[in-house]
């Protein structure tokens, strides 16, 4: 996922140059579909938070609706920001995920007879 992650993020600032149109829609595939790789990774986290900002970015590359905000001077900061968050996602350690079983029922050691000192009895006179 590491290589998906930094080839979004790569795409994404190459985004600030002059391209055909035809690129940008590739831009928006790759970006969904790095999206959707860092929603599933976070929500097995269980961090919601990064969640809902891929979730966001998802909203804004879709290639199936795409958001048109016509202007490339507002796409260049989109671009830059999820860039960075790509980069950052490849790069940063990855919170570990402890899976611990539940303790079983506690049951009480066994004794067994074999276990047990036995003290002599004392005979009474």
């Amino acid at each position: 996922m590491k290589a998906l992650f930094v080839f979004c993020g790569i795409c994404c600032f190459m985004a600030l140059a002059k391209w055909p149109i035809e690129y940008y829609t590739f831009l928006r595939i790759v970006v969904s579909l790095g999206a959707i790789a860092a929603i599933y990774r976070f929500l097995i986290q269980k961090d919601h938070w990064w969640a809902i900002i891929f979730g966001i970015i998802l909203f804004l590359f879709n290639p199936i609706l795409p958001i048109y905000l016509y202007r490339k001077s507002l796409w260049m900061p989109l671009d830059i920001i999820v860039g960075l968050l790509f980069y950052a996602l490849a790069f940063l350690k990855k919170k570990e995920i402890n899976i611990t079983k539940s303790p079983a029922k506690a049951t009480p050691a066994k004794i067994h007879t074999r276990d047990r000192i036995i003290s002599p009895k004392k005979s009474n006179p």
